[in-house]
């Protein structure tokens, strides 16, 4: 794990953006596509303002989350609403996306994951994978509090899987640690203080049923970066 620290949000973002077109860029032109699975929530709306400027070609690029609260993306606290919304925007406006929502099971993840899993399954390898961190060490839909927590974590884990956290409302829909980790780098967006002391926290302990995210911080397999600003 590699730690960048920026002075700003302001400058995280245009590095970050930065990398990450270029990542996507090396991969168009060595593969003729790339993949870039990213994350919801506030903190990475710059972030998805300033890569919808870049120059790329983005009708080669497929786009997808981490995880979604299963709602319909008309929803206000749908991140497919936020991403279409914030990123699937400008010159990003030609990029493919793949949806983790099935309307066929509007009120059941559960029923509907299987559906959502297939999708996933036929993308290759995640040329960049972008996570968060919530404040109890969750990352994607992977939540300590919830039931489904060692199968989200398990080896044999399927693509993706419905989860009922205990403590954050909505059925959720997660790619799984396999399928998260079938990625050519992962990068870690942290704001704020309390992010770097939760960050601390997961290295300094061993149990990913404690803290998810520690299933990524502490494994070999994918290089992981963290991109972190105090504000």
């Amino acid at each position: 794990m590699q730690l960048h620290t920026f002075d700003s949000s302001a400058a995280l973002n245009q590095q970050f953006a930065a990398e990450i077109s270029s990542r996507l860029a090396a991969a168009i032109a060595e593969k003729g596509e790339a993949t870039l699975v990213v994350s919801g929530g506030k903190t990475p709306l710059p972030l998805f303002k300033t890569l919808s400027e870049t120059d790329l070609d983005w009708s080669r690029v497929t786009i997808t989350l981490a995880d979604d609260r299963w709602l319909p993306e008309t929803h206000a606290d749908s991140n497919e609403g936020l991403v279409k919304a914030n990123l699937l925007q400008g010159k990003a406006a030609s990029a493919r996306f793949i949806s983790l929502f099935d309307s066929a099971y509007p009120d059941d993840a559960y029923k509907g994951a299987a559906v959502v899993a297939a999708r996933v399954a036929e993308l290759p390898v995640f040329d960049v994978l972008i996570l968060g961190m919530g404040e109890d060490g969750h990352t994607a839909s992977l939540f300590p509090c919830s039931k489904e927590i060692q199968a989200g974590l398990a080896a044999d884990a399927p693509v993706a899987l419905a989860v009922t956290p205990a403590t954050a409302p909505y059925q959720r829909l997660s790619l799984s640690k396999t399928r998260l980790l079938n990625s050519a780098v992962i990068y870690l967006h942290l704001v704020g203080p309390k992010k770097l002391t939760v960050l601390e926290q997961a290295m300094a302990g061993q149990d990913p049923l404690q803290m998810p995210v520690r299933a990524f911080l502490q494994q070999q397999q994918v290089p992981v970066h963290v991109m972190f600003t105090a504000n």
